[in-house]
Order: structure tokens, then C-alpha cells, then sequence
């Protein structure tokens, strides 16, 4: 796809209260994040619970998108899991449908390894998938994952892999590391993962962000990953959804400017935001946006 990456809601998914994943409501809600100004929808990210969703279901939801008319090139699929096969066989799917982009993750479950172990682990990914590598998005979120993909070996990977490795979404919240990035790896697409920093980031060349927020303030979002403009707001929202897990936080938010319940539920092992975090949620957000912002 031409031009710059943009913006892309990193889709959150609602579970009904069984666990089961509510397939309808996800596709609306990636209907209302496309007509409200993201270029794609990213799913099964770390806000969508994509470790939490299984292979079979990834299927039937990636299934379902493109059944209901949403265009695989408006699509990103996240993998995140250990097994280089494992996200072989994943990334293989995904880009078999068309897919825009794969969002990688690294391994998490082992910790303190080295860039050239995990150079060898992204390299064993695109061997098993083979001719139709393409268009990986590396993903840098030691917050979770608790391994940093550092400078130099994002650079060792896009050497290696030219056209299969074509971006990273850093969302350390580390901004020399970012700055870093941007500085040395400017060909690549650069996507800013804390909207804290996502308007300086962009200004710097940044290609835009996958962005949780995106599900409740795409205009604000978008302002800030494609035009490069500040919006304090958006930064003092995100301080304050850091006080709580944020993937059940962020779902708090979809709730409050859709009115639909569903979204409070989350997978375990995760646990849904208390009514009365709910409410200072709310409150947070109602003190910087009206309910109509969204």
C-alpha cells in the first residue's frame, strides 16, 4: 500500500459473559473505527487480548471481517506468541487472506535474551513462512513482553530482510529509544505506540500509530498520528488510564461512548475494571472530552 502507514485502531474484542468472543459487535466496531478516520483496523493486538484468542477463533474472525466487506488491505493481524512456529503458521494465515500488515511481537515467556537470539527466532518465523513473507511490522512492548527490540537489531532485521521486515511499533514509553529509532531507521515505518509521545514522534518522520484509544477517539487520534498535532488531552487521559491494567480500561471507554455493556467483559486472565473504577474512568475522561468527542 502507498503512502504512509496512518492510523489504525488496535481493535479491542468483546467477549459475551461465557467467554465466547461476540463476532458481531467486533465487526461493528471495526465498521465505526473505519468510518471514523483509522485507514485499518488491527486485530488481535495486545488491546484486542490477542494472546487470549486462539488459533480457531482467529479464523473465524478474520473470516468474518472480510465476509462483512471490511478489506483485507484495511486489515493488520497481531501474533503474539512464543513458538516460531507457531507464529509462522499465524502470519501465514493472516498474509494467505491479503492482510495489510503482521504486527510480531518477540517471545515473551523467555526472559534476558540476547539480539542474536531473537534475531534468530524472527528469522526462523519468515523461513517456515516461507516465499510470502512479507510486510512484518516488528513489535516493541517490553512492558509486556519484557524484552527490548533494541536499535541495533531492528537494524540487523531490516538488513537481513529486506521487504519482510518493513516497520516497528515501539510502544516502550521509552522516548530516547524511540527518538533512537526514528533517527537511525527513518525508512522504516515507524509507529509510535504511546500517545504520549505519537505527535512529536510523527513530527520526527513517524508513520503514524496502532493505538487503543483509537477505539473511542479516532478524529483526536488521528489528529495527532497523521497532522503531527499535540493534544494534551489525549496525554493527560493516558496518564490517568495508566493507573489502571489498561486493556480493561481502554474497553471501559468503548462501553462509555458506545453504551454498550459488553465491552467491560475481559478474558482471563485478565479482570474487568470494578463499577467503581469505572466511574473514576469515566469521570477522567468526561473532564477532557465530552461524551460526543468519539
Amino acid at each position: 500500500m502507498t503512502g504512509k502507514f496512518g492510523l489504525s485502531a488496535a481493535l479491542t474484542t468483546p467477549f459475551m459473559q461465557d467467554g465466547t468472543i461476540a463476532i458481531d459487535a467486533m465487526i461493528k466496531q471495526a465498521e465505526r473505527a473505519l468510518s471514523s478516520g483509522c485507514d485499518s483496523i488491527t486485530l488481535f493486538g495486545t488491546t484486542g487480548e490477542g494472546s487470549s484468542i486462539g488459533t480457531r477463533e482467529r479464523a473465524d474472525i478474520l473470516a468474518s471481517c472480510l465476509s462483512a466487506g471490511i478489506s483485507p488491505q484495511n486489515i493488520v493481524v497481531g501474533v503474539l506468541v512464543d513458538s516460531a512456529q507457531d507464529a509462522a503458521d499465524q502470519a501465514f494465515a493472516a498474509l494467505d487472506a491479503g492482510v495489510r500488515n503482521i504486527l510480531l511481537a518477540p517471545p515473551s515467556y523467555f526472559k534476558n535474551v540476547s539480539d542474536d537470539g531473537l534475531f534468530d527466532w524472527f528469522s526462523s518465523v519468515f523461513s517456515q513462512i516461507g516465499s510470502t513473507a512479507r510486510d512484518i511490522l516488528v513489535y516493541n512492548i517490553p512492558s509486556v513482553t519484557m524484552v527490548t527490540l533494541s536499535v541495533e537489531l531492528v537494524g540487523r532485521l531490516k538488513q537481513a530482510f529486506p521487504g519482510i521486515v518493513v516497520g516497528v511499533k515501539d510502544s516502550s514509553g521509552n522516548w530516547p529509544h524511540t527518538e533512537r529509532l526514528l533517527n537511525e531507521h527513518g525508512d522504516l515505518i515507524i509507529l509510535i505506540g504511546d500517545e504520549r509521545h505519537l505527535a512529536q514522534g510523527v513530527r520526527m518522520g513517524g508513520q503514524g500509530a496502532i493505538s487503543g484509544c483509537a477505539n473511542f477517539l479516532p478524529a483526536e487520534i488521528r489528529a495527532m498520528a497523521v497532522e503531527g498535532k499535540d493534544d494534551k488531552r489525549v496525554q493527560d487521559l493516558v496518564v490517568e488510564l495508566l493507573k489502571f491494567p489498561v486493556t480493561p480500561a481502554v474497553k471501559v471507554l468503548v462501553s462509555y461512548v458506545t453504551g454498550e455493556t459488553i465491552w467491560h467483559t475481559v478474558r482471563p486472565p485478565l479482570v474487568s475494571i470494578s463499577a467503581e473504577d469505572r466511574k473514576k474512568i469515566e469521570a477522567a475522561f468526561g473532564s477532557l472530552f465530552s461524551k460526543q468527542a468519539a
